[in-house]
């Protein structure tokens, strides 16, 4: 006999708990059982007020937040829709069937009012969980990066300048009387706030910008130099009006222009691969440039000893090699192969003689040195005109009929042959296996299952924090697998939350100075002690002479 199943619903008995209805082996059980978020409340304490009516807890907003990772939801709207239906998730949230959850505008809003600065303590509050759990060896330091669509269109992009006039005048139209608008495109901002800038304050410039970037502090803006000749990006002619920070950016498989972001990992070692930094960046912002920040930041905030570095050749440039070999670190990274001139000799061929400071050529002929070129940080050796014309293997060797052969050597250049060197030993392979298989899983991970294919929010505040949000959500995920297994690390984990306040800065040291200067805030005087002592788990300062530590 066939049934039939009658729609009729009878009230819940009082003594009904959604305690006994949801299973027992469920996910966010176990989510909830190993991941205690109490600590969110310490971070947010200082935004809110005394007084007021109630808000949404902020443990239950991260909660929220880690349901969006794990079930890859696109919105909020979407997100408060799956929890009103799902008893495992009210569960978590700690929200009754009969009790009201929060609206998703409070949510955005939330998320607007705490910024980047607070998502980026929540993530490293789940890399000490990782460190307390053992999951962190530190030895070794994977670099990657992977580029990422905007949540914009490349036919939202204008002219920039046009974009900016049409800013300017409707500035200009609000505040006709503000000494902060500059009505001169040629004259810089500094003068119109301070009137006009004379040398010694030119100079002073000069060398403040001739720092490093600090991409982590500015959340990956970059600066926009102002180019009249020459080769010039698409990203400084042409701006999204929908996300004025997304660049043009070329897609490998889809074969076509999209906007997009940057996004860089820093990988562990370790068998868990805990991510322990992550940084966005426009497209057009190149892998190699954050790398030493996010190096440095990550060496001194986590209190690590690295013994090697690796990265694709996106990562070999002069100045990274350089600045790694010196802070006594490995830098497994592939140079790139400038130097190879197809059929002609390429700068291998040519044995360098340190004694007599000059290069010497397959055919046994001499390049002495011509001259230092300070832009390339280079020095320049050819060979004379009348030598080239007469040797029988010019053909191979230079097409120039006027002048003899020439080749550059870096100031560098020690390094770049040390790392050269690595290439023919065991480590080195291994480790430019093994980042295959390390780095770029989580990418992959990230963009099939939890939404990094796509950034859903616009600008590079809101994307750093998306990022973040999905790193944390991969190292949980970590914690979760490999949590129980490796020794617990207390001690190290609060010496790691003592240096929590301090922000490490990196930048270039100045040209005239020999030596790494350290130079502590005052209320962090007792800072230098603790970093300098022999007896520190930290590191001590480092004593290279091309980057100095700071403090703000």
């Amino acid at each position: 006999m066939m049934g039939i199943k009658e729609r009729h619903f009878r009230p819940l008995p009082e003594n009904v708990s959604l305690e006994e209805l949801v299973p027992k082996d469920n996910f966010y059980r176990h989510l909830e059982a190993q991941l205690d978020l109490s600590f969110v409340r310490e971070l947010v304490c200082p935004l809110y007020a005394n007084g007021g009516r109630t808000s949404v807890d902020p443990v239950v907003f991260f909660k929220l937040q880690l349901v969006m990772f794990f079930e890859d939801m696109r919105s909020e709207r979407q997100l408060m829709s799956v929890v009103a239906d799902r008893l495992s998730l009210r569960w978590y949230l700690g929200y009754d069937l009969h009790e009201p959850l929060p609206d998703h505008s409070s949510l955005t809003r939330i998320r607007e009012r705490y910024g980047l600065e607070i998502f980026r303590r929540f993530f490293e509050r789940i890399v000490e969980m990782c460190f307390e759990a053992g999951l962190v060896q530190g030895r070794e330091l994977y670099f990657d990066a992977t580029k990422v669509e905007a949540n914009a269109s490349l036919d939202s992009t204008r002219s920039r300048s046009l974009v900016e006039d049409r800013l300017g005048e409707h500035l200009t139209g609000i505040f006709p009387d503000e000494a902060l608008l500059v009505q001169d495109k040629d004259t810089p901002v500094i003068a119109a706030v301070v009137g006009p800038v004379g040398q010694e304050e030119r100079r002073t410039l000069a060398h403040r910008n001739a720092r490093q970037h600090r991409w982590i502090a500015q959340a990956g803006h970059q600066k926009r130099e102002v180019v009249r000749w020459g080769y010039r990006r698409m990203a400084d002619l042409r701006m999204s009006t929908t996300d004025p920070d997304a660049s043009p950016m070329q897609c490998k498989n889809k074969g076509s222009s999209r906007l997009g972001y940057q996004t860089h990992y820093v990988v562990d070692g370790g068998k868990a691969r805990v991510i322990l930094d992550v940084l966005v960046t426009p497209a057009e912002v190149t892998e190699n440039l954050p790398m030493l920040e996010l190096l440095f930041r990550s060496r001194f905030r986590w209190r690590l000893r690295p013994h090697s570095v690796t990265g694709d050749a996106a990562y070999g440039t002069v100045e990274n090699v350089a600045a790694v070999e010196k802070a006594g670190i490995r830098a497994y990274v592939v140079l790139p192969k400038h130097d190879e001139r197809g059929p002609l000799f390429g700068k291998n061929e040519f044995v360098y003689d340190a004694e007599r400071d000059l290069y010497i050529c397959p055919q046994g002929e001499t390049l002495r040195r011509q001259g230092l070129d300070y832009k390339e940080r280079s020095v320049r050796y050819a060979a004379r005109p009348s030598t080239c014309n007469a040797c029988p293997l010019k053909t191979r060797c230079t097409k120039s009929k006027k002048k003899g052969r020439w080749i550059r050597r870096s100031f560098e250049e020690e390094y770049l042959e040390r790392v050269r060197g690595y290439s023919g030993t065991e480590p080195y392979r291994k480790a430019l296996r093994k980042r295959q298989v390390w780095v770029e899983p989580l990418f992959g991970e990230a963009k099939d299952w939890h939404g990094l294919r796509r950034f859903r929010l616009r600008t590079l505040e809101k994307v750093n924090a998306e990022a973040l949000l999905i790193g944390a959500g991969q190292n949980i995920k970590r914690l979760l697998t490999y949590g129980q297994r490796g020794p617990k690390r207390p001690a190290q984990v609060a010496a790691l939350r003592r240096s929590s306040p301090y922000q490490y800065e990196f930048c270039s040291v100045w040209k005239h100075r020999k030596r790494c200067a350290w130079r502590p805030a005052r209320v962090f005087q007792h800072a230098v002690h603790d970093l300098g002592n022999s007896h520190s788990p930290g590191p001590t300062p480092p004593a290279d002479r091309g980057y100095a530590v700071f403090w703000p």
